[in-house]
């Protein structure tokens, strides 16, 4: 029996790592991504062809479309249970990160885009996923997650508006996790540290003084985690074993302190 997955922001960072993992795990996945280019706002965004390597994985089915678009991603579940029967995992990885200013002088656009792609893509994500796990063949191994934050569960300077993203991804997992209580579907929230991403990079450039190494210097580990690292724990948590985590934070951050 092989299990299926959606992963969204599957073009690189986590979302390119967790599509390696879980194909290194035997599972068939659905690789999403929006893929808008060098030139989209906020900051450049992964291309076709970089999803296409992605795809090039294994059993993979590269899909691009917009979280904040359902009927697209209602779309992509409805390709993958053509394609493979069924649909048993979806991690919800697809975000921006937009900052460098106090809330009170944030322009209102930039909450707005956060809050479309980070919180509402999660919502539009479960929606278009948890009915096909519902209505599949084994529920009760079917598993959704979501790519939370260290800004999940504290404020980060100057970045009010990817906290309050953020917090609600974690609000909707736990809302969802209760939902879905006695379907044998779990839902659960991974929050990752600093990891050596495009995001990170990005993160940096918000603020005129510091580096990658100033993030990173808030992590008991000590170093920049990489993407694969953060793959391995959300990949647990998508297998039947990670039943006992549903409705819990998992904080794959390296001891971040904020």
């Amino acid at each position: 029996m092989t299990r299926v997955a959606l992963v969204t922001g599957a073009a690189r960072g986590i979302g390119a790592a967790t599509v390696r993992k879980l194909v290194s795990d035997g599972y068939a996945v659905v690789a999403l991504d929006w893929c808008a280019g060098p030139t989209a706002a906020p900051y450049p965004m992964p291309t076709r062809a970089d999803l296409d390597r992605v795809a090039d994985a294994g059993d993979v089915l590269p899909v691009v479309a917009d979280v904040r678009d359902r009927e697209a991603l209602e779309g992509a579940v409805a390709d993958a249970v053509a394609r493979w029967g069924r649909l048993d995992v979806a991690v919800a990885g697809a975000a921006v990160i937009v900052g460098g200013q106090k809330l009170w002088e944030a322009p209102a656009d930039d909450l707005d885009l956060q809050w479309q792609i980070d919180a509402m893509g999660v919502w539009n994500t479960a929606a278009a996923t948890v009915p096909a796990m519902l209505s599949g063949p084994a529920p009760r191994g079917c598993r959704f997650v979501a790519i939370a934050s260290a800004a999940g569960s504290q404020g980060l300077f100057q970045l009010a508006g990817y906290t309050a993203a953020k917090h609600a991804v974690v609000g909707i997992v736990r809302g969802l996790a209760a939902d879905l209580a006695g379907t044998g579907v779990t839902a659960v929230a991974v929050s990752p540290g600093s990891t050596r991403t495009d995001m990170l990079s990005q993160t940096a450039r918000l603020y005129d003084d510091a580096s990658v190494d100033d993030l990173v210097s808030h992590q008991l580990l000590g170093r920049a985690l990489e993407p694969e690292e953060v793959a391995e724990t959300i990949a647990f948590c998508c297998s039947p074993h990670g039943a006992a985590l549903n409705g819990s934070v998992i904080h794959a951050d390296g001891g971040f302190r904020g």
